[in-house]
């Protein structure tokens, strides 16, 4: 869920993914749930929840749970959730920024999970606007890079409103980064020419990157974990970087 590092999620032990599968399928259906809220239960009509609901697909959420979650979600079964966003700014290992954004139906817990996982590891909640003038909100769609090229993945969205085309850290997926505005248009324009994406969403994008070593990685990684292990937590967004050499460290924790 986290917009943290793509690299970083992938790299997690198999148990520890297993462990936070339904968690994670929880989120998939909040967003689902806030979608249909916000621009009705029609999928066509509703570029927010078709995103919301592909993700979901992406990810393996039951055909019968996403559509619950529409209706749920769109008042028509009676007990629909109102949730509310927040956002939280903070500050991690080695002054590391932090955007972890909320979805929540109850601003007390989420502010209290989200103090308690900083403090307990080595973080620090941050004055608002202390650390998002260092973030804009973007388009990220991301796609595999199976099966396609980054010229054509280009091609396809520069009349789209993309601003840049570039590899994961990973190497197996490409990111789209285009103005939030853009998101739709440029998401279309793949789907025009063939090309299938992953996920669709607006993130908080750092405008600058700080270098950590290995061992702030590892701190950094736990805090995260530890963020969003909170239902209230929908996403955690840093301006952390990791050269190939630090990647290839961390590796080997495997």
């Amino acid at each position: 869920m986290s917009g943290h590092s793509k690299w970083a999620t992938t790299k997690h032990k198999k148990a520890i993914i297993d462990s936070r599968r339904a968690k994670a399928f929880a989120k998939y259906i909040k967003n689902i749930e806030v979608a249909a809220r916000i621009g009705g239960p029609d999928v066509a009509g509703n570029p927010t929840l078709a995103d919301a609901v592909h993700k979901a697909k992406k990810n393996s959420v039951p055909g019968d749970n996403i559509d619950r979650a529409i209706k749920r979600g769109a008042g028509l079964t009676g007990d629909a959730v109102e949730y509310t966003t927040i956002m939280y700014e903070g500050y991690g290992p080695n002054g590391v920024a932090l955007m972890i954004e909320c979805l929540t139906d109850n601003k007390n817990r989420a502010a209290a999970e989200v103090r308690t996982a900083l403090s307990r590891n080595g973080g620090t909640l941050a004055d608002p606007g202390s650390v998002a003038y260092n973030f804009a909100r973007k388009g990220v769609i991301t796609v595999d890079a199976e099966g396609t090229s980054e010229d054509d993945i280009l091609l396809a969205v520069l009349d789209a409103g993309a601003e840049e085309v570039r590899p994961t850290p990973n190497g197996e997926s490409f990111e789209v980064l285009t103005d939030a505005a853009d998101l739709v248009a440029a998401r279309t324009a793949l789907v025009d020419v063939g090309i299938d994406y992953d996920a669709a969403d607006a993130e908080f994008v750092p405008n600058l990157k700080v270098e950590i070593d290995a061992d702030t990685a590892r701190k950094v990684f736990r805090l995260i974990d530890a963020l969003e292990d909170s239902d209230d937590v929908q996403n955690v967004f840093s301006n952390f970087d990791l050269t190939p050499e630090v990647q290839a460290e961390l590796a080997q924790d495997d």
